[in-house]
């Protein structure tokens, strides 16, 4: 092929729709553990209908990123294949990205023919059924296109909600895309002071009528429910879910979820380890193995001296490390399993493999520009109560609180500020770094006149210039 062929039939390919023109970029994602959930999901046919051709597709382009060409051509093949199956032959239109991975995979292992037969069976699609549109308005690509965003990285979140409202617009009462919306503002969701607030719980609920057996929704709202403290509901939801869905791995997990955060540990590791049989390779699984393994601990230290249940306490711990452990093994570039280990190797007394962890995890949410806050709270908790070191405690809790005061870490981080600038104080009144520290906090939650009184307490006990120009700007900003 010559290179002005080549131009021109990558001119054409660059203007479909497929996941090779969505900006997927391979570092923003985990390919082997995006693999195993897209496994996993054909596995326990966990789509309905036509479900299962889409991730047979996102699988073929996962393949691709790995390297394997045949393996990649196989899934989205079988994609082809699965459509015509549940639509019949007159599916033409349901087979845009289809088409169009195909059309891509055939250029990048040099079969140019193929590539140009799949173009042209793209342009007798558009000249029949788009003639005054484009692809890229179809319900039917844009939501694959929310799918594999949601699928890919908490970083194309947003990206996969603007997908699906758009595909609603045009579909409103399409269950697939009401429940692709639903599950994306869940996970960009930050808790809303009021119910009436949350446009989350507004979805979910017209998700779960759109898609009445759909028992991971359900679980989905009862976790929402709780947040607001509606535990009737959310109890209900939860246990309806489960009955309904006993060995659905994504129920039993979600369902583990809500358990551990009511406090019953022992019926959410139950319920996970349940889960974990069917998916070993679950990350998110192990995951959630882990937090509820440490809320058992939590639980346990409560109820008595810590002495008489050190060895269980120590048991449960290394139980904890263990998941956490095989979790960023299937996920490398899980920061919150990652952090969550540096601490808890803290705790253990392996301060070094700790502080080799953080660094790591520092590297990969910089990299990712993903929980850096997470991080730098984790970070900070580790320093505070295994380095015994208060200084840089402060120091990574002030960065946390910067990076958003409205967040649950970054309120985390106020409180934590909070309570070594109080003791301090109540220990030396004449702390100027301690009201330096509560100037910082009210500052950061927009607190204009508080903070100003803490700065100038500040400055009569010392010199800092930090603390007069941050004075000094607040006081502009009243003017």
């Amino acid at each position: 092929m010559s290179s002005t062929e080549d131009i021109s039939l990558k001119t054409k390919l660059l203007q479909l729709e497929c996941h090779f023109t969505w900006a997927l970029r391979k570092e923003d994602t985990d390919p082997t553990d995006l693999l195993n959930r897209l496994e996993e999901q054909i596995n326990y046919d966990l789509g309905k209908e036509g479900g299962a051709a889409h991730t047979y597709n996102s699988l073929g382009f996962v393949k691709y990123l790995l390297g394997s060409h045949d393996e990649a051509l196989s899934n989205l093949q079988r994609s082809v294949e699965l459509t015509k199956e549940y639509h019949g032959e007159d599916c033409e239109k349901l087979l845009v990205v289809s088409y169009g991975n195909l059309a891509w995979l055939h250029y990048h292992m040099k079969a140019y023919e193929e590539c140009e037969s799949y173009l042209n069976k793209l342009k007798e699609i558009k000249e029949k059924h788009f003639p005054d549109s484009t692809f890229a308005t179809y319900p039917q690509v844009l939501g694959e296109k929310g799918w594999i965003f949601l699928k890919f990285s908490r970083t194309y979140y947003e990206r996969a909600k603007e997908c699906f409202r758009k595909a609603l617009e045009m579909e409103p009462a399409e269950g697939e895309w009401n429940a692709g919306y639903a599950i994306a503002l869940y996970r960009t969701e930050t808790d809303l002071p009021n119910l009436t607030d949350s446009p989350t719980v507004k979805q979910l609920r017209r998700a779960i009528e759109t898609n009445p057996d759909n028992d991971v929704l359900k679980v989905l709202l009862g976790l929402k429910m709780a947040v607001y403290k509606k535990y009737d509901e959310a109890e209900g939801l939860v246990e309806t879910a489960l009955k309904n869905s006993p060995e659905h791995p994504h129920v039993m997990r979600y369902v583990g979820k809500f358990f551990r955060h009511k406090g019953s540990a022992d019926r959410a590791i139950a319920l996970l380890k349940r889960a974990l049989n069917r998916v070993p390779n679950s990350s998110f699984i192990h995951h959630q193995l882990a937090l509820s393994y440490k809320t058992k601990i939590v639980l346990l230290r409560r109820e008595g001296s810590h002495h008489s249940k050190g060895a269980e306490i120590q048991r449960i711990r290394n139980q904890l490390i263990y998941h956490l452990e095989m979790a960023t093994t299937l996920r490398p570039s899980f920061i919150l399993a990652m952090s969550e280990l540096a601490v808890q190797y803290g705790q253990n007394g392996d301060t070094s493999k700790a502080e080799k962890l953080f660094q790591d995890t520092f590297q990969v949410a910089k990299e990712k520009n993903d929980a850096c806050q997470l991080v730098h709270f984790c970070y900070a908790e580790f320093q505070m109560f295994s380095m015994r070191c208060e200084p840089q405690a402060i120091k990574h809790y002030i960065e946390g609180l910067k990076m958003g005061p409205d967040t649950a870490k970054g309120r985390k981080c106020a409180e934590k500020l909070g309570k070594i600038a109080e003791s301090r104080i109540g220990k030396n009144q004449q702390d100027g770094e301690a009201h330096g520290i509560l100037g910082f906090i009210h500052k950061e939650q927009g607190e204009i006149q508080q903070a100003i009184k803490c700065y100038e307490e500040a400055l009569r006990y010392e010199d800092n210039e930090e603390y007069l120009t941050h004075l000094c700007d607040l006081r502009l900003s009243l003017k």
